[in-house]
C-alpha cells in the first residue's frame, strides 16, 4: 500500500495535469453469468472508485494524512485515492486553473477566504444531502461548527478542526520580570500597560504584523461592528472612526518600541522557530489558538498560557473559526465515496489519534472526548482553551466576499505606510473605505 502511494506522490509532484489525473472511470461489475451460476455472485463487489484529494500543509501534516489515506484504503479496497499536496500560496496557484479547466480534484482543502470564491462559481457541491442520509455522520458536530461552511443555504464545506483567536504568554518571564499577568478579562488599556512593563525589562510584546486582516475583524466585532456587510457588497463599519482608534493605537505600540519593526518583520519566513518568544525577545504573542503548539513546544524550559484577546467585549469579538475543511467539487463524479472519506476523517477515532488535532480541534465531541488522555500537556491547553472559548464567544461572520484576498493585501499595505509615516492614520481609514468598496463592487461583476 505504501508503494502505491509513494508512487502516486511522484506522479502528482510531475504534475497531476499530465498524464496522473484522478480518472474517474470504473470496470463495469462482471456480468451474473448462466442460469446454473449462483445468482447475484456479484452483488457484494463494490465498483472500483478512484478518488483524489489535494491539500496544503507542511511535512507532518503530508506525512499523518498519508497514513490515514492508507487506513482508508485498507478498509475500503474498493477506493484508491490519489494525493496531491504543496505548501499554502503554491496550492492555490495549482488549483485556480484545474478550476478553469474542470479537473479540479474530487475533494479540496478549503480555505475560509476562497470559500465563497469556488462556492460562487459552483464549483462545490452541496454536502447537505450526504448530512441528511448520515453517509457524512454529523451526529457529534455542533451546529456552530457547520454553520461556517455554508454559503448560500448550502453546506459546501465540511469543518475539519475549530480555533480561536488567543494571546500566548511566557508567565515565567513574565512573573521573573514584574510584568503584570493579565486576566481573562483583561482591556486594551491592559495591553497598553503590559507593553509599556515589558519594554521597561528589554522585551517587546506580540504585535499583529501583517495579520491586521485577522485582528482588526477582531477588534470590529467587539464594537459592535463588522469588516463587511452582510451582502458581501460593502465596507461594514458604520464609520472610520473605528479604523482610526485601532491603527492609533496601534502605531503607538510601534512608536514606542513594544512590537518588532516592520524591516525585521519582513525577514521572517513565518515558522515557529522565528517566534520572538522563542528567541527569547518578548514576553506576549497572537494567533490562533492551534499555533500555539508549535511555539510552545520549542520552549520546554518554561511554560506558555493561553489567554483570550484583550476587550472590552471580548465574548462578542471571540468566534470559533474553522481551521480549514475539506469540500467536495461539484465536477466529482464520485461525490458519495467523496463524502464517506471526509465523515470517516472527521470521525474515525484511530485516525485522529494520527491527526491529533492538527488541522483545528476536532468537530466531532465523540472524538475530542477519546484523544482528551492522548494529549500532551501543550496540546491539552489548546483543546482546554477552545472548549473554554466554546462557552465565550459569538457566532462567526459569514465566509469573506470575493475580493476579500485583494483588501487584505490593502489593508497590509496600507499599514505599513501608516507605521512609516508615510499617510495619516485619517487618510488612510478614507482610503481604505474609498478603495475597498471598488474592489467589492469589481468582484460583484
Amino acid at each position: 500500500m505504501r508503494k502505491v502511494l509513494t508512487a502516486v506522490l511522484m506522479c502528482s509532484l510531475l504534475g497531476s495535469l499530465i498524464g496522473c489525473s484522478g480518472g474517474n472511470s470504473a470496470d463495469q461489475p462482471a456480468s451474473a453469468g448462466t442460469d446454473t451460476a449462483p445468482p447475484a455472485a456479484a452483488s457484494d463487489e463494490k465498483e472500483p472508485v478512484k478518488l483524489r484529494i489535494a491539500w496544503w500543509g507542511g511535512q507532518s501534516r503530508h506525512d499523518y494524512t498519508l497514513k490515514v489515506i492508507e487506513m482508508y484504503q485498507e478498509q475500503n479496497p474498493h477506493v484508491t485515492i490519489e494525493p496531491e499536496y504543496a505548501p499554502f500560496d503554491d496550492y492555490w496557484k495549482k488549483l485556480a486553473p484545474q478550476a478553469v479547466a474542470g479537473g479540479l480534484p474530487d475533494i479540496i482543502q478549503m480555505d475560509i477566504s476562497y470559500l465563497n470564491q469556488y462556492a460562487g462559481r459552483n464549483q462545490l457541491a452541496d454536502l447537505k444531502p450526504f448530512t441528511d442520509s448520515g453517509v457524512l455522520d454529523v451526529s457529534d458536530v455542533s451546529e456552530n461548527a457547520l454553520s461556517g461552511g455554508e454559503v448560500n443555504g448550502k453546506l459546501v464545506a465540511m469543518n475539519l478542526g475549530v480555533n480561536a483567536l488567543q494571546t500566548t504568554f511566557d508567565v515565567e518571564t513574565m512573573k521573573k520580570n514584574g510584568i503584570d499577568i493579565p486576566g481573562k478579562d483583561w482591556t486594551w488599556d491592559d495591553m497598553d500597560k503590559m507593553g509599556a512593563q515589558a519594554k521597561e525589562k528589554g522585551f517587546l510584546i506580540g504585535g499583529f504584523a501583517y495579520r491586521h486582516d485577522v485582528f482588526f475583524p477582531y477588534y470590529l466585532r467587539t464594537i459592535g461592528q463588522k469588516m463587511y456587510s452582510a451582502d458581501g457588497k460593502t465596507i461594514g463599519y458604520a464609520d472610520d472612526q473605528a479604523f482610526i482608534d485601532y491603527f492609533t493605537r496601534y502605531q503607538k505600540w510601534y512608536d514606542n518600541g513594544y512590537i518588532l519593526s516592520l524591516d525585521k518583520e519582513a525577514q521572517k519566513k513565518g515558522v515557529a522557530e522565528e517566534d520572538e518568544i522563542v528567541l527569547g525577545n518578548a514576553i506576549s504573542g497572537t494567533g490562533w489558538s492551534n499555533q500555539f503548539l508549535a511555539v510552545a513546544n520549542l520552549v520546554p524550559d518554561r511554560p506558555l498560557e493561553l489567554n483570550p484577546m484583550p476587550g472590552p467585549g471580548t465574548k462578542e469579538g471571540l468566534f470559533l473559526k474553522p481551521s480549514m475543511y475539506f469540500s467536495v467539487t461539484e465536477t466529482s463524479k464520485h461525490k458519495e465515496e467523496a463524502a464517506k472519506f471526509i465523515s470517516f476523517f472527521i470521525n474515525d477515532i484511530e485516525a485522529n489519534k494520527l491527526i491529533k488535532g492538527e488541522r483545528g480541534v476536532p468537530v466531532s465531541a465523540k472524538v475530542k472526548e477519546a484523544l482528551k488522555p492522548l494529549l500532551s500537556e501543550n496540546e491539552a491547553k489548546i483543546f482546554d482553551y477552545v472548549t473554554w472559548a466554546e462557552a465565550n464567544s459569538s457566532p462567526g461572520d459569514p465566509p469573506n466576499p470575493i475580493g476579500a484576498v485583494e483588501i487584505e493585501k490593502l489593508l497590509r499595505d496600507l499599514s505599513e505606510r501608516i507605521l512609516y509615516k508615510k499617510i495619516s492614520v485619517e487618510d488612510a481609514a478614507a482610503e481604505f473605505r474609498k478603495e475597498a468598496n471598488a474592489i467589492l463592487a469589481r468582484s460583484q461583476q
